[in-house]
């Protein structure tokens, strides 16, 4: 029971984390440059 417990919060954590970088993403950041076309060349997007 403790595994299935484990395995839900672990889920969650991943989902809340790819809910955020899609957001993220739509709202025109990046990962690699954090949305500073200054700093990467404009290469990131």
């Amino acid at each position: 029971m403790g595994t299935v417990i484990v395995l839900a919060i672990v889920a969650g954590a991943v989902a809340l984390a790819l809910r955020s970088m899609i957001k993220d993403k739509k709202a025109g950041k990046s990962l690699q440059c954090g949305g500073d076309c200054s700093r990467c060349g404009g290469g990131c997007h």
